[in-house]
């Protein structure tokens, strides 16, 4: 059988195969045992024919006919062929082409190790997916990946920017947080708590609760699109934003905006991780 027919032999048939070419090996482990048997029986005749024609030869007595006679019938059965037993022809007249066992054999391992690549690729791909929704889930639920659109935060963030949000804990003045709105996220600077009084001069200067604020961040000050009445106080679960971009930025300076409630915070946001050049805590 060519190893062409052998791969298109199914797991089950090559099983049955390598059961058939086993038994058929066992039967002949048995024949030849009995034949080798057979061929010491003979040989001991033999021995005994020949002691003793050898005893007749040296009594040199006269036989009687009848002592002659059961001398004649011991030799005739000592010296008798015997019979031959009916044997099973092992590969009869139109058999089929078995494999042998060793193809079998072989034609196995390479099954088993065929079976054995595609549990490993199995497992590897089960545990390759396991770790992509674990993955998933922490940046969906603990760890939110974000790209910055527009220009309100420059010069700290630029569109295009990836960053990362941490959810849960307090929000600190200054901190970067990102929020929704609208069906959107939009990220800006923390600069006002709750019940905190919030006053912007017109060249941009802020005040929380009549004290300046240091913002090294800045390199535009402005009022901005400011439609809320100075000084502001900041109501009850909410944060006062800005965008670091104070000219173009829309925020809790308009009431378009407003502040943000706790309900819409989506994180902090504390590391850039792309461009590669600008990797870092923020």
């Amino acid at each position: 059988m060519t190893q062409k027919q052998l791969e298109k032999l199914s797991r089950r048939r090559l099983l049955e195969l390598l059961a058939q070419q086993t038994g058929r090996a066992e039967r002949l482990e048995r024949e030849n045992a009995r034949l080798k048997e057979r061929i010491a029986d003979r040989e001991l005749h033999l021995i005994q024919m020949g002691t003793l024609a050898e005893t007749i030869v040296r009594s040199g007595a006269q036989l009687g006919r009848v002592q002659g006679a059961q001398y004649l019938q011991e030799i005739q059965s000592l010296t008798a062929q015997p019979e031959e037993e009916e044997q099973e022809d092992p590969d009869p007249p139109g058999h089929i082409d078995w494999p042998t066992r060793e193809q079998l054999l072989l034609e196995a391992q390479r099954e088993g190790g065929k079976r054995r690549y595609l549990w490993s690729l199995k497992t590897t791909v089960y545990a390759m997916i396991t770790v992509a929704a674990a993955a998933v889930l922490v940046a969906v639920l603990l760890l939110p990946v974000l790209q910055i659109y527009g220009t309100s935060m420059n010069p700290t963030l630029y569109e295009g920017d990836f960053v990362v949000s941490v959810k849960g804990g307090k929000m600190e003045t200054g901190d970067l947080v990102a929020f929704y709105y609208n069906n959107k996220i939009l990220v800006k600077r923390v600069i006002g708590q709750a019940g905190q009084w919030i006053d912007i001069a017109e060249d941009g200067t802020v005040y929380v609760d009549n004290v300046k604020i240091d913002e090294p961040y800045l390199t535009d000050r402005g009022l901005g699109e400011c439609d809320i009445e100075l000084p502001y106080q900041v109501p009850e679960n909410r944060v006062f934003v800005m965008g670091d971009n104070r000219s173009i930025s829309v925020d809790s300076r308009s009431t378009t905006i407003g502040c943000v409630s706790e309900e819409q915070l989506v994180g902090r946001i504390v590391f850039r991780i792309w461009p590669l050049s600008e990797f870092g805590e923020l």
